[in-house]
Parts: C-alpha cells; structure tokens; sequence
C-alpha cells in the first residue's frame, strides 16, 4: 500500500481508494489445479477456502499511509464476492470496517451447472470454468448472477468489472463481441440504473465503448475508474483512455473532483449514491 501511494504522488494521481477483497464464497478445485505457495494452506480436499480481511492491520496501513502522504487523498474500501450469498458475514464487515467506499462484484461460477446460495465445493472461480465450459453461456450465467447481486443487496456504491470473464475469454472462441450480449448487459445496467448505483470503468481489460454508451441509455448517472493495480507500477494505467471514452459517452467531472464521474446533465448537482448505500 505504501509503494503504491508513492507511485500515486510520482504520476500526479490526487487520490486513490483502496477496496481490500472480501471473499466468502468457498472454492473447488480442479484436479491438477496449481495454487501459489501462500495461499497453499487455505486450501484442503481441494477446496479453498478464502481467509478473512485483517481488518486492524488494513487500518494500521491505512493510517500510515495517510500519515506519510498527506497531500494525497487516501479512501478506505472494501469489494465484495457475492455478498448476495453471504448476508451475515457481509453485514458484519461493512458494520464494523466504516468504509468510505463499497463495492460489489461477482468472481465465482458453479463447479458444475446452475447458480445458487454458495456451499462448499459448489462453486469456482470463473476463470477456471472458462477452460472446459461454454464462454458464451459462462459470461451470460454472470451476467444473470449480477443483476441477482444488485437486485438482493443494497448496500454497495459501485458494481465492480461488469465484464470480469472477457479477462479469461479464450482465443479459441475468438474475440467476445458485446453486441452478442446485448440485451444480457443491459438488464444488468438497467437493474444497476434503478438502484441508484454507480458502474465501475475497470482497466485491467478496456471496458468496451458500447457497454457504456448503453449505461448512460439505461439511465446510469455515474462512473468511477479502476485499475485493479495489484502492483503499484499499474495505478491507474488505462485512465486516460478511459476518460476520453467516458467524456465521449457524456460523463464528466463532478462536484467533488475527487468523487464519482456523473452524467454531464447532473454533474453540477453532485451525483451520490442511494441512501442504503450510504449507510453501509
């Protein structure tokens, strides 16, 4: 965390949110599955069980680094696997952590056939399932479980990677064309648009123009920029990519220029999240 607020304050980024993973959902794996050494001992009879957030020691380092860059604006966050699935634990998360931003997102898709509540074995992550299973069907069942996600949970500002498996979309399948997934995308938008939420511009694979052309037809009136730097060398790469295609869809800066992107229409207003969201 330290090194990456220093790269943030070697490129100029005026501030930053850190949305520390929250997973609940256990994980099985396939045989042969290779694991990296530290995450080793979470695992037995081939599930993976993820651990909990050191919620002191994300404060500690939290702390520190505000202490030792105070001209950088440093927010806690938090992002959560399928908190739909994990009402107790989730709640008792976001009750005690305060975080200044939460953010929501699916990473896991059924070891065999069929969405549902989360048990052990049943489920895996979707990179995994991409490798023997239909990409077409994988990427619609996530999508289906999203709009599950934003229609079961409210308290979260910001749906996280909309389009997290075209990050694994095998070359065999050649290349995934959203307009095939056209109307799957938009009634995860338009489930997103009607709880007031904001959708997450994710980096790490380029979020295709379209799927936000149709965030902002579906009524969606805020964005917000990710990375997913894991490594402080990529803090905000993409991001001006990304603000150039944002400007071009209609969002821009808002009241808080540290804050969410709005809709150019309301952006003088000062978009914030919904009441549920807030209060998380």
């Amino acid at each position: 965390m330290e090194d990456t607020c220093r790269r943030a304050a070697e490129i100029g980024l005026p501030a930053l949110a850190f949305t520390e993973h929250a997973d609940f959902t256990l994980w099985s794996l396939p045989p042969g599955q290779e694991v990296p050494d530290d995450m080793r001992h979470l695992v037995s009879d081939d599930v993976l069980t993820p651990p909990p957030l050191d919620l002191d020691g994300y404060r500690d380092c939290l702390q520190r680094c505000r202490e030792l860059f105070p001209g950088l604006r440093i927010l806690s966050g938090v992002e959560l696997g399928e908190p739909h699935w994990h009402a107790e634990p989730v709640a008792a998360l976001l009750g005690e952590g305060g975080f200044d931003r939460v953010l929501a997102s699916v990473h896991s898709s059924p070891a065999d056939d069929g969405f549902g509540v989360g048990g052990i074995g049943g489920f895996t992550e979707i990179s995994v399932v991409l490798r023997s299973r239909d990409p077409a069907a994988v990427l619609r069942g996530y999508l289906a479980e999203t709009a599950e996600l934003i229609s079961r949970f409210a308290a979260f500002d910001v749906l996280a990677h909309i389009d997290y498996p075209v990050r694994y979309w095998p070359r065999q399948a050649g290349p995934c064309d959203p307009y095939d997934f056209e109307e799957e995308y938009r009634h995860v938008l338009q489930t997103l648009a009607d709880a007031d939420k904001a959708l997450e511009i994710n980096t790490e694979v380029p979020l295709h123009p379209e799927i936000l052309a149709w965030w902002r037809d579906q009524g969606g009136q805020a964005i917000t920029f990710a990375s997913d730097a894991h490594e402080p060398a990529v803090l905000a790469a993409g991001f001006a990519d990304a603000a150039r295609m944002a400007d071009a869809a209609g969002f821009t800066v808002g009241s808080d220029p540290w804050g969410f992107w709005c809709r150019k229409t309301v952006a003088g207003q000062g978009w914030r999240p919904s009441q549920a969201a807030s209060s998380a």
